[in-house]
Protein backbone atom coordinates (compact mmCIF):
# COMPACT_ATOMS: atom_id res chain seq x y z
CA UNK A 1 0.00 0.00 0.00
CA UNK A 2 1.20 3.49 -0.81
CA UNK A 3 0.41 4.74 2.72
CA UNK A 4 2.63 2.06 4.23
CA UNK A 5 5.40 2.94 1.78
CA UNK A 6 5.18 6.63 2.71
CA UNK A 7 5.24 5.74 6.41
CA UNK A 8 8.35 3.58 5.91
CA UNK A 9 10.16 6.38 4.09
CA UNK A 10 9.28 8.91 6.78
CA UNK A 11 10.39 6.52 9.52
CA UNK A 12 13.73 6.05 7.73
CA UNK A 13 14.31 9.81 7.67
CA UNK A 14 13.10 10.46 11.22
CA UNK A 15 15.52 11.18 14.05
CA UNK A 16 16.40 8.08 16.10
CA UNK A 17 14.85 9.54 19.27
CA UNK A 18 11.80 10.96 17.49
CA UNK A 19 8.23 9.85 18.16
CA UNK A 20 8.00 8.07 14.80
CA UNK A 21 11.47 6.53 15.14
CA UNK A 22 10.71 5.17 18.63
CA UNK A 23 7.36 3.76 17.52
CA UNK A 24 8.89 2.15 14.42
CA UNK A 25 11.70 0.55 16.44
CA UNK A 26 9.23 -0.72 19.02
CA UNK A 27 6.99 -2.09 16.27
CA UNK A 28 9.87 -3.96 14.60
CA UNK A 29 10.82 -5.65 17.86
CA UNK A 30 7.26 -6.70 18.65
CA UNK A 31 6.17 -7.67 15.15
CA UNK A 32 3.58 -4.87 14.80
CA UNK A 33 3.20 -1.82 12.58
CA UNK A 34 3.70 1.79 13.60
CA UNK A 35 1.17 4.00 11.81
CA UNK A 36 0.47 7.16 13.87
CA UNK A 37 -1.25 8.87 10.93
CA UNK A 38 -4.43 6.88 11.60
CA UNK A 39 -5.29 9.39 14.35
CA UNK A 40 -5.70 12.12 11.74
CA UNK A 41 -9.17 10.74 11.12
CA UNK A 42 -10.41 12.82 14.07
CA UNK A 43 -9.81 15.99 12.07
CA UNK A 44 -13.34 15.41 10.78
CA UNK A 45 -14.55 17.15 13.96
CA UNK A 46 -13.27 20.44 12.51
CA UNK A 47 -16.26 20.34 10.17
CA UNK A 48 -18.72 20.18 13.04
CA UNK A 49 -20.45 23.58 12.68
CA UNK A 50 -22.78 22.58 9.81
CA UNK A 51 -23.25 19.07 11.23
CA UNK A 52 -24.37 20.31 14.64
CA UNK A 53 -26.29 23.32 13.30
CA UNK A 54 -24.13 26.18 14.59
CA UNK A 55 -22.74 27.39 11.26
CA UNK A 56 -25.20 30.32 11.29
CA UNK A 57 -23.43 31.63 14.40
CA UNK A 58 -20.00 31.22 12.76
CA UNK A 59 -20.60 32.05 9.09
CA UNK A 60 -16.90 32.41 8.27
CA UNK A 61 -15.79 29.05 9.71
CA UNK A 62 -14.98 27.20 6.46
CA UNK A 63 -12.10 29.08 4.85
CA UNK A 64 -10.05 29.62 8.02
CA UNK A 65 -10.51 25.93 8.76
CA UNK A 66 -9.35 24.89 5.28
CA UNK A 67 -6.32 27.18 5.52
CA UNK A 68 -5.37 25.78 8.92
CA UNK A 69 -5.43 22.13 7.79
CA UNK A 70 -2.24 22.01 5.63
CA UNK A 71 -0.36 24.07 8.22
CA UNK A 72 -1.39 21.60 10.92
CA UNK A 73 -0.46 18.56 8.80
CA UNK A 74 3.05 19.91 8.17
CA UNK A 75 3.54 20.59 11.88
CA UNK A 76 2.12 17.19 12.86
CA UNK A 77 4.45 15.26 10.54
CA UNK A 78 7.45 17.37 11.53
CA UNK A 79 6.68 16.83 15.23
CA UNK A 80 6.79 13.06 14.73
CA UNK A 81 10.11 13.20 12.87
CA UNK A 82 12.07 15.73 14.93
CA UNK A 83 14.17 15.09 18.02
CA UNK A 84 12.09 14.52 21.14
CA UNK A 85 13.28 17.67 22.92
CA UNK A 86 11.94 19.83 20.06
CA UNK A 87 8.39 18.47 20.25
CA UNK A 88 7.46 21.25 22.67
CA UNK A 89 7.73 23.84 19.91
CA UNK A 90 5.46 21.90 17.56
CA UNK A 91 2.92 21.26 20.32
CA UNK A 92 2.87 25.00 21.02
CA UNK A 93 2.48 25.77 17.31
CA UNK A 94 -0.49 23.40 16.98
CA UNK A 95 -2.07 24.98 20.06
CA UNK A 96 -1.50 28.39 18.44
CA UNK A 97 -3.50 27.24 15.41
CA UNK A 98 -6.33 26.27 17.76
CA UNK A 99 -6.19 29.70 19.41
CA UNK A 100 -6.24 31.47 16.05
CA UNK A 101 -9.12 29.40 14.67
CA UNK A 102 -11.45 29.24 17.65
CA UNK A 103 -13.05 32.70 17.02
CA UNK A 104 -14.19 31.37 13.62
CA UNK A 105 -14.77 27.71 14.51
CA UNK A 106 -15.36 26.53 18.09
CA UNK A 107 -14.40 23.00 17.04
CA UNK A 108 -10.84 24.24 16.77
CA UNK A 109 -10.51 22.58 20.17
CA UNK A 110 -9.71 19.48 18.09
CA UNK A 111 -6.29 21.00 17.45
CA UNK A 112 -5.83 21.43 21.20
CA UNK A 113 -6.32 17.67 21.65
CA UNK A 114 -3.60 16.98 19.07
CA UNK A 115 -1.33 19.50 20.81
CA UNK A 116 -1.80 17.68 24.13
CA UNK A 117 -1.08 14.35 22.42
CA UNK A 118 2.22 15.76 21.14
CA UNK A 119 3.01 17.29 24.53
CA UNK A 120 2.68 13.85 26.11
CA UNK A 121 5.84 12.75 24.27
CA UNK A 122 7.95 15.65 25.51
CA UNK A 123 10.40 14.82 28.26
CA UNK A 124 9.41 13.31 31.58
CA UNK A 125 5.77 12.72 32.57
CA UNK A 126 5.98 15.70 34.95
CA UNK A 127 7.15 18.07 32.20
CA UNK A 128 4.63 16.66 29.71
CA UNK A 129 1.77 17.07 32.19
CA UNK A 130 2.83 20.65 32.93
CA UNK A 131 2.90 21.53 29.24
CA UNK A 132 -0.52 19.97 28.68
CA UNK A 133 -2.06 21.91 31.56
CA UNK A 134 -0.49 25.17 30.34
CA UNK A 135 -1.95 24.71 26.84
CA UNK A 136 -5.37 23.85 28.27
CA UNK A 137 -5.39 26.89 30.55
CA UNK A 138 -4.43 29.31 27.75
CA UNK A 139 -7.08 27.85 25.47
CA UNK A 140 -9.66 28.04 28.27
CA UNK A 141 -8.90 31.71 28.91
CA UNK A 142 -9.51 32.59 25.25
CA UNK A 143 -12.61 30.40 25.14
CA UNK A 144 -14.18 32.18 28.11
CA UNK A 145 -13.07 35.58 26.79
CA UNK A 146 -15.09 34.87 23.63
CA UNK A 147 -18.14 34.10 25.82
CA UNK A 148 -18.49 30.59 24.45
CA UNK A 149 -20.32 27.93 26.42
CA UNK A 150 -18.14 26.43 29.15
CA UNK A 151 -19.74 22.98 28.77
CA UNK A 152 -18.03 22.52 25.41
CA UNK A 153 -14.76 23.70 26.92
CA UNK A 154 -15.12 21.07 29.65
CA UNK A 155 -15.60 18.40 26.98
CA UNK A 156 -12.42 19.45 25.22
CA UNK A 157 -10.50 19.47 28.48
CA UNK A 158 -11.69 15.96 29.37
CA UNK A 159 -10.63 14.68 25.94
CA UNK A 160 -7.26 16.42 26.29
CA UNK A 161 -6.68 14.75 29.66
CA UNK A 162 -7.69 11.32 28.32
CA UNK A 163 -5.62 11.53 25.13
CA UNK A 164 -2.66 13.13 26.88
CA UNK A 165 -2.77 10.59 29.71
CA UNK A 166 -2.82 7.73 27.22
CA UNK A 167 0.12 9.30 25.41
CA UNK A 168 2.14 9.63 28.63
CA UNK A 169 1.34 6.03 29.55
CA UNK A 170 2.37 4.78 26.09
CA UNK A 171 5.61 6.75 26.26
CA UNK A 172 6.38 5.24 29.68
CA UNK A 173 5.67 1.75 28.34
CA UNK A 174 8.03 2.24 25.39
CA UNK A 175 10.70 3.56 27.74
CA UNK A 176 10.33 0.57 30.06
CA UNK A 177 10.49 -1.87 27.15
CA UNK A 178 13.64 -0.14 25.91
CA UNK A 179 15.20 -0.35 29.38
CA UNK A 180 14.22 -4.01 29.58
CA UNK A 181 15.85 -4.70 26.23
CA UNK A 182 19.01 -2.93 27.37
CA UNK A 183 19.11 -4.98 30.56
CA UNK A 184 18.63 -8.18 28.56
CA UNK A 185 21.43 -7.19 26.19
CA UNK A 186 23.66 -6.47 29.18
CA UNK A 187 22.82 -9.86 30.69
CA UNK A 188 23.71 -11.59 27.43
CA UNK A 189 26.94 -9.61 27.17
CA UNK A 190 27.94 -10.48 30.72
CA UNK A 191 27.02 -14.12 30.15
CA UNK A 192 29.12 -14.25 26.98
CA UNK A 193 32.03 -12.55 28.76
CA UNK A 194 31.80 -14.99 31.66
CA UNK A 195 31.71 -17.92 29.23
CA UNK A 196 34.80 -16.65 27.41
CA UNK A 197 36.62 -16.27 30.71
CA UNK A 198 35.59 -19.78 31.74
CA UNK A 199 36.80 -21.24 28.46
CA UNK A 200 40.07 -19.34 28.82
CA UNK A 201 40.58 -20.65 32.35
CA UNK A 202 39.74 -24.21 31.30
CA UNK A 203 42.15 -24.15 28.36
CA UNK A 204 44.84 -22.58 30.52
CA UNK A 205 44.39 -25.26 33.18
CA UNK A 206 44.35 -28.01 30.56
CA UNK A 207 47.21 -26.89 28.36
CA UNK A 208 49.44 -24.70 30.52
CA UNK A 209 51.05 -27.50 32.53
CA UNK A 210 50.96 -29.93 29.59
CA UNK A 211 52.72 -27.63 27.13
CA UNK A 212 55.33 -26.73 29.72
CA UNK A 213 56.00 -30.44 30.25
CA UNK A 214 56.17 -31.05 26.48
CA UNK A 215 58.66 -28.21 26.11
CA UNK A 216 60.91 -29.46 28.90
CA UNK A 217 60.88 -33.09 27.73
CA UNK A 218 61.52 -32.06 24.13
CA UNK A 219 64.56 -30.02 25.20
CA UNK A 220 65.79 -32.95 27.32
CA UNK A 221 65.35 -35.39 24.44
CA UNK A 222 67.31 -33.04 22.17
CA UNK A 223 70.23 -33.09 24.60
CA UNK A 224 70.11 -36.90 25.04
CA UNK A 225 69.65 -37.88 21.40
CA UNK A 226 73.42 -38.19 20.81
CA UNK A 227 74.67 -39.25 24.26
CA UNK A 228 71.84 -41.66 25.23
CA UNK A 229 69.48 -42.53 22.34
CA UNK A 230 67.48 -44.94 24.52
CA UNK A 231 66.72 -42.28 27.11
CA UNK A 232 65.95 -39.80 24.32
CA UNK A 233 63.39 -42.22 22.81
CA UNK A 234 61.85 -42.65 26.26
CA UNK A 235 61.46 -38.88 26.65
CA UNK A 236 59.92 -38.60 23.18
CA UNK A 237 57.47 -41.37 24.08
CA UNK A 238 56.50 -39.41 27.19
CA UNK A 239 55.97 -36.33 25.03
CA UNK A 240 53.64 -38.33 22.79
CA UNK A 241 51.70 -39.69 25.77
CA UNK A 242 51.28 -36.26 27.33
CA UNK A 243 50.21 -34.77 23.99
CA UNK A 244 47.58 -37.46 23.51
CA UNK A 245 46.24 -36.91 27.00
CA UNK A 246 46.03 -33.17 26.33
CA UNK A 247 44.25 -33.82 23.02
CA UNK A 248 41.69 -36.01 24.78
CA UNK A 249 41.08 -33.38 27.44
CA UNK A 250 40.71 -30.58 24.89
CA UNK A 251 38.23 -32.64 22.86
CA UNK A 252 36.20 -33.32 26.00
CA UNK A 253 36.17 -29.62 26.85
CA UNK A 254 35.12 -28.64 23.31
CA UNK A 255 32.39 -31.27 23.41
CA UNK A 256 31.06 -29.72 26.60
CA UNK A 257 31.06 -26.27 25.02
CA UNK A 258 29.16 -27.49 21.97
CA UNK A 259 26.65 -29.38 24.09
CA UNK A 260 25.61 -26.11 25.68
CA UNK A 261 24.24 -24.75 22.37
CA UNK A 262 20.62 -25.91 22.75
CA UNK A 263 20.62 -25.21 26.49
CA UNK A 264 21.85 -21.68 25.85
CA UNK A 265 19.22 -21.10 23.15
CA UNK A 266 16.50 -22.38 25.49
CA UNK A 267 17.60 -19.95 28.19
CA UNK A 268 17.74 -17.08 25.68
CA UNK A 269 14.32 -18.05 24.29
CA UNK A 270 12.76 -18.02 27.73
CA UNK A 271 14.23 -14.60 28.43
CA UNK A 272 12.94 -13.21 25.12
CA UNK A 273 9.44 -14.68 25.37
CA UNK A 274 8.84 -13.81 29.01
CA UNK A 275 9.88 -10.23 28.25
CA UNK A 276 7.10 -10.23 25.62
CA UNK A 277 4.58 -11.63 28.13
CA UNK A 278 4.62 -15.19 26.73
CA UNK A 279 4.78 -18.13 29.12
CA UNK A 280 7.34 -20.76 28.10
CA UNK A 281 7.80 -24.35 29.29
CA UNK A 282 10.54 -26.64 28.01
CA UNK A 283 12.09 -30.02 28.62
CA UNK A 284 15.46 -31.12 27.25
CA UNK A 285 16.97 -34.55 27.77
CA UNK A 286 20.48 -34.88 29.16
CA UNK A 287 21.84 -36.88 26.23
CA UNK A 288 24.89 -35.45 24.47
CA UNK A 289 24.39 -34.72 20.76
CA UNK A 290 26.78 -34.51 17.81
CA UNK A 291 27.97 -30.98 17.15
CA UNK A 292 26.32 -30.71 13.71
CA UNK A 293 22.98 -31.86 15.12
CA UNK A 294 23.36 -29.57 18.13
CA UNK A 295 24.05 -26.50 15.99
CA UNK A 296 21.17 -27.26 13.60
CA UNK A 297 18.67 -27.63 16.45
CA UNK A 298 19.93 -24.45 18.10
CA UNK A 299 19.50 -22.40 14.90
CA UNK A 300 16.04 -23.82 14.21
CA UNK A 301 15.02 -23.10 17.79
CA UNK A 302 16.26 -19.52 17.53
CA UNK A 303 14.34 -18.90 14.30
CA UNK A 304 11.17 -20.49 15.69
CA UNK A 305 11.20 -18.43 18.87
CA UNK A 306 11.87 -15.23 16.91
CA UNK A 307 8.85 -15.92 14.70
CA UNK A 308 6.67 -16.60 17.75
CA UNK A 309 7.76 -13.38 19.42
CA UNK A 310 7.17 -11.28 16.30
CA UNK A 311 4.16 -12.83 14.60
CA UNK A 312 2.32 -15.51 16.60
CA UNK A 313 0.64 -13.37 19.30
CA UNK A 314 0.85 -16.40 21.54
CA UNK A 315 0.32 -16.66 25.29
CA UNK A 316 2.05 -19.99 25.87
CA UNK A 317 4.89 -21.94 24.23
CA UNK A 318 6.03 -25.53 24.80
CA UNK A 319 9.44 -26.82 23.67
CA UNK A 320 10.66 -30.41 24.00
CA UNK A 321 13.91 -32.03 22.85
CA UNK A 322 13.88 -35.84 22.92
CA UNK A 323 16.87 -37.93 21.81
CA UNK A 324 16.65 -41.62 21.01
CA UNK A 325 19.28 -44.13 19.92
CA UNK A 326 19.01 -43.15 16.24
CA UNK A 327 17.17 -39.81 16.01
CA UNK A 328 16.54 -36.63 17.99
CA UNK A 329 13.20 -34.83 17.81
CA UNK A 330 12.52 -31.22 18.79
CA UNK A 331 8.97 -29.84 18.98
CA UNK A 332 8.01 -26.19 19.35
CA UNK A 333 4.31 -25.50 19.95
CA UNK A 334 2.48 -22.23 20.56
CA UNK A 335 -1.16 -21.24 21.05
CA UNK A 336 -0.98 -18.23 18.74
CA UNK A 337 -3.03 -17.24 15.73
CA UNK A 338 -1.59 -19.90 13.40
CA UNK A 339 -1.97 -19.70 9.64
CA UNK A 340 1.80 -19.63 9.08
CA UNK A 341 3.01 -19.29 5.52
CA UNK A 342 5.62 -22.04 5.11
CA UNK A 343 7.45 -19.98 2.49
CA UNK A 344 7.90 -16.99 4.77
CA UNK A 345 9.15 -16.02 8.21
CA UNK A 346 12.44 -17.84 7.67
CA UNK A 347 10.77 -21.26 7.41
CA UNK A 348 12.21 -21.96 3.97
CA UNK A 349 15.75 -21.46 5.24
CA UNK A 350 14.89 -23.55 8.29
CA UNK A 351 13.71 -26.41 6.07
CA UNK A 352 16.86 -26.24 3.94
CA UNK A 353 19.05 -26.31 7.06
CA UNK A 354 17.28 -29.41 8.37
CA UNK A 355 17.37 -31.13 4.98
CA UNK A 356 21.13 -30.55 4.78
CA UNK A 357 21.49 -32.69 7.91
CA UNK A 358 19.31 -35.45 6.46
CA UNK A 359 16.39 -34.58 8.72
CA UNK A 360 12.70 -33.77 8.37
CA UNK A 361 10.70 -30.65 9.25
CA UNK A 362 6.93 -30.80 9.84
CA UNK A 363 4.76 -27.71 10.32
CA UNK A 364 1.13 -27.71 11.45
CA UNK A 365 -0.46 -24.30 11.63
CA UNK A 366 -4.27 -24.24 11.40
CA UNK A 367 -5.56 -20.70 11.49
CA UNK A 368 -6.55 -19.65 14.98
CA UNK A 369 -5.20 -22.83 16.61
CA UNK A 370 -1.50 -22.12 17.01
CA UNK A 371 1.57 -23.52 15.29
CA UNK A 372 3.55 -26.72 15.84
CA UNK A 373 7.04 -27.21 14.38
CA UNK A 374 8.67 -30.64 14.63
CA UNK A 375 12.27 -31.29 13.65
CA UNK A 376 13.64 -34.82 13.37
CA UNK A 377 17.38 -35.33 12.79
CA UNK A 378 19.39 -38.55 12.51
CA UNK A 379 22.16 -39.13 15.03
CA UNK A 380 24.97 -39.97 12.62
CA UNK A 381 28.10 -41.61 13.99
CA UNK A 382 31.05 -39.18 13.91
CA UNK A 383 33.83 -39.96 11.46
CA UNK A 384 36.90 -41.85 12.67
CA UNK A 385 39.81 -39.63 13.64
CA UNK A 386 42.70 -39.30 11.23
CA UNK A 387 45.66 -41.45 12.33
CA UNK A 388 48.61 -39.59 13.73
CA UNK A 389 51.43 -40.33 11.27
CA UNK A 390 53.97 -38.04 12.88
CA UNK A 391 54.42 -39.85 16.19
CA UNK A 392 54.39 -43.63 16.46
CA UNK A 393 53.68 -45.13 19.86
CA UNK A 394 56.61 -47.11 21.17
CA UNK A 395 56.22 -50.48 22.85
CA UNK A 396 56.44 -49.08 26.39
CA UNK A 397 53.75 -46.39 25.89
CA UNK A 398 50.10 -46.87 26.74
CA UNK A 399 47.86 -45.13 24.19
CA UNK A 400 44.80 -43.61 25.85
CA UNK A 401 41.44 -43.88 24.07
CA UNK A 402 40.27 -40.57 22.60
CA UNK A 403 36.64 -39.56 22.99
CA UNK A 404 35.31 -37.70 19.98
CA UNK A 405 33.34 -34.48 20.37
CA UNK A 406 29.67 -35.32 20.21
CA UNK A 407 30.13 -39.13 20.42
CA UNK A 408 27.33 -41.07 22.04
CA UNK A 409 27.91 -42.34 25.54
Amino acid sequence: MWLTDINSRLAARAAPDSILGAEAADARLHGTRAFPWIWLIWLVWLFGPPVFGISEYFPKWLWPTLVSLPIFLVLYVAAHMCRRRRVVWYAGAVAAIALALVPFNPYAGTYLIYACALAADWGSPKRASGLMLALMVVFGIEWLALHLQWQYLANFWVLCLIVGGMGIYGSLQRQRRAELRLSHDEIRRLAASAERERIGRDLHDLLGHTLSMVTLKSELAGRLIERDPVAARREIADVERVAREALSQVRSAVSGIRAAAVAAELASARLLLEAAGVQMEYWCGPQELPSNVENCLALVLRESVTNIQRHARANRVEITVLAGPERVVMRVRDDGRGGVNERGNGLSGMRERVAAQGGELKIESPRGRGTSIEVSLPLLAPPNPMPDRTLRPSSNVTVLPVRQAGSQS
